[in-house]
């Protein structure tokens, strides 16, 4: 019987006495819940003071490479484990020298977490709390740390290898991890039961077009039409809710632009993994202690404008930096590539309207849908549907102003009316709307051409 079976069966039960107007000798048994303790706890604290011991400050040495890091803490570990003197089973030593290894090379009890590849978000509710995502759904987990100073010492071991700092004078900060995961931490005093992390894992094989396809993201025919935009030097905003998918469907986007273009990234926190060869990344920075030091996505934006970008792609544009932004792809860097927070089309233009009126300076509403309408050529509007899959709901042209208003085409629009099967997944996909773009002549003058088949009514 395993170590969980053996402690239900422990566990004390207790009658409930019987509802109002029950029958004699209804009450019935109930468990009463009780926190599940390790019973290799003090095992493992023993096993960690010695492993600490001996290898001391070799554990901190920056002259020392990670992978020698690795080997020389799994040999020191099992020569520690041999000298334990608690009799163990060959599962408990390999499950004890994983779990110390974990916390002196990794993060603790995420460590498993993050190894599972199935796994897409990890929310971490205080130390005691950890739900995961897989599939699009959201799943408590049996991971716990032993305390809030065991997870403050896990946030504080992920912000400060990318120099970040986070304490009760600055208790929120965006990092990431070395595979470009990104993480967001909250600490006390904001979060009152406890710290808070969120890490929204990436693969270090990014994702495909091909395999956004397999997961009915997109179809063959859209990813075409996306490519030839791309190739084409269209201005392209990607649209859409937090965790629909935008940037991973960004990274897809971007892997479209020729391999002979100079391109240049800005993010708050670098995901992006282009593959091409002249890729130059930039990332903001946040104010130090003194309040100094700062380095927004605006101040990327402007400098990028004398580097001599073919291209820019910026992870996200939500303040001022959209004034920027929308300058620079009027001003000949066309082919620019963003996403913003929205959850249509049309309100993502809106999104981008306020952010220019937060640069301040003083437009008169009528220039900023100018700029816009001239910037922005193509909208795609992503989302995460009930049944956890991130589609692409809509792509959209911005045809030009019309009086005071944006005029705006659908191409291809998400065909809800197919309904939904047995297994709760939506049936549709995206099809065309018949429509043609209006920049389909550019794009030909650019030897780039559209196949009328794209755009068949009703095909996706």
């Amino acid at each position: 019987m395993n170590l969980a079976a053996r402690l239900e069966q422990s566990r004390p039960t207790h009658p409930t006495p019987a509802g109002p107007g029950a029958p004699a000798g209804a009450a019935h048994q109930h468990v009463v819940p009780l926190p599940v303790r390790d019973p290799f706890a003090g095992v493992k604290a023993g096993v960690h003071r010695g492993l600490l011991e001996s290898l001391g400050p070799k554990l901190y040495d920056p002259h020392l490479e990670q992978a020698e890091l690795d080997v020389l803490v799994r040999h020191t570990l099992q020569a520690v484990l041999d000298a334990e003197q608690t009799p163990l089973s060959a599962a408990d030593r390999t499950r004890i020298a994983q779990e110390v290894t974990d916390e002196i090379l990794g993060h603790g009890p995420l460590e498993p977490l993050l190894r599972d590849g199935e796994i897409t978000e990890i929310m971490v509710n205080g130390p005691e709390s950890i739900f995961v995502e897989r599939s699009g759904h959201i799943h408590a987990v049996e991971a716990r740390f032993a305390d809030d100073v065991h997870l403050r010492r896990t946030i504080d071991k992920i912000v400060g290898r990318i120099g970040r700092r986070v304490d009760e004078s600055s208790p929120m900060v965006d990092a990431r991890l070395a595979d470009g995961s990104r993480v967001n931490a909250v600490i006390a005093p904001i979060a009152l039961d406890g710290s808070l992390l969120t890490i929204r894992k990436f693969s270090p094989d990014p994702f495909t077009d091909q395999d956004l396809i397999a997961f009915g993201t997109m179809t063959p025919q859209v990813r075409d039409f996306l490519e030839a935009c791309v190739r084409g030097r269209r201005n392209i905003v990607i649209s859409g809710g937090t965790g629909s998918g935008k940037t991973t469907l960004l990274n897809v986007i971007s892997g479209f632009i020729p391999d002979d273009e100079r391109i240049l990234t800005i993010e708050d926190a670098a995901e992006l993994q282009l593959r091409q060869r002249h890729v130059l990344r930039m990332e903001s920075r946040p104010a130090n202690t003194e309040g100094r030091g700062q380095v927004s996505i605006r101040d990327l934006v402007r400098n990028a404008l004398r580097m001599r970008p073919d291209r820019i792609v910026v992870g996200e544009v939500r303040d001022g930096a959209a004034l920027d932004m929308l300058q620079a792809m009027n001003t000949g860097h066309d082919g620019s590539i963003t996403t913003v927070h929205a959850n249509s089309p049309r309100d993502s233009l809106s999104r981008l309207e306020t952010m220019v009126l937060m640069a301040g300076v003083e437009l008169p509403v009528r220039a900023i849908r100018d700029q816009v309408a001239s910037a922005v050529n193509l909208i795609v509007q992503q989302a995460r549907l009930k049944d956890g899959s991130r589609r692409i709901t809509a792509i959209t042209e911005v045809e030009g102003m019309e009086s005071d208003v944006i005029t705006l085409q659908d191409l291809f629009v998400f065909d809800f009316a197919a309904g939904i099967d047995d297994s709760g997944r939506f049936r549709g996909g995206l099809v065309s709307t018949g429509l043609r773009p209006k920049f389909a002549g550019h794009l030909q003058d650019l030897g780039v051409d559209l196949h009328p088949a794209m755009f068949v009514r009703g095909r996706g």
